[in-house]
């Protein structure tokens, strides 16, 4: 695979033989990000659980407590009360069968979807569309409450949802490489101590196999995963 020469000369700074420390690492990163926009740094964690089986999902959702830098655009499916909150919360677009009808007519134009429990009845026919977008709500993740206020709030002052996918890999947005690494640092371990809180008890072994962090269009760099 051919590289640009930002990336050439980026992963000339890094030494792939060596695990870095934290703090060490994401300074490293920041110095990598050379596009022309601000890219955001990603964690990329290899669990050592098997995706396949129910008993050993990881998934949860965290509040970074920097944020992640991203204007996050929210949507939720309530009525009554709850869409008035969801209104005053901030979400960008608020309705119930008229929202579902127009999320099925095929629009996307936002990260996260929030709904109501009652809601959740209508909710399910955008499984189909929703679910392999990762935009379909979900209590565990959150965004299935009757505390809308406290949810759209929570999104937009940087709330992450993290999931282990099919190759038992966690992969997740820390913030933007404009921060400072300490700022970093702090939503590293905020994230990283909810996924070891949330190992399941049938994973056998060593739990976390590889920590890598990267910016969106530079070389990854390896963490020592005994920090964690």
């Amino acid at each position: 695979m051919n590289h640009g020469k930002h990336y050439v000369d980026s992963a000339k700074l890094i030494d792939r033989t060596k695990t870095y420390e934290p703090q060490e690492a994401l300074e490293l990163c920041c110095k990598t990000a050379k596009a022309k926009f601000d890219e955001t740094v990603e964690l990329h964690v290899r669990l050592g659980v098997d995706s396949r089986h129910a008993d050993q999902q990881v998934r949860g959702a965290v509040v970074l407590p920097n944020g992640t830098g991203k204007n996050v655009r929210v949507v939720a499916i309530c009525k009554g009360d709850a869409a008035k909150a969801a209104e005053a919360a901030g979400a960008q677009e608020v309705g119930d069968d008229d929202l579902i009808a127009k999320i099925q007519g095929g629009w996307f134009d936002f990260d996260v979807c929030v709904a109501t429990p009652d809601m959740m009845g209508m909710v399910g026919r955008l499984g189909r569309v929703l679910g392999p977008k990762g935009l379909m709500p979900n209590p565990k993740s959150g965004t299935v409450t009757m505390d809308v206020t406290r949810a759209i709030h929570d999104i937009k002052a940087g709330k992450v949802e993290y999931r282990v996918d099919k190759t038992a890999i966690i992969h997740c947005p820390l913030g933007k490489a404009s921060f400072d690494a300490e700022k970093l640092t702090e939503n590293l371990r905020a994230l990283m101590d909810a996924i070891v809180k949330a190992r399941p008890a049938a994973a056998k072994g060593t739990y976390l196999r590889s920590v890598v962090i990267s910016s969106t269009m530079g070389p990854g760099i390896k963490l020592n995963p005994l920090r964690f």
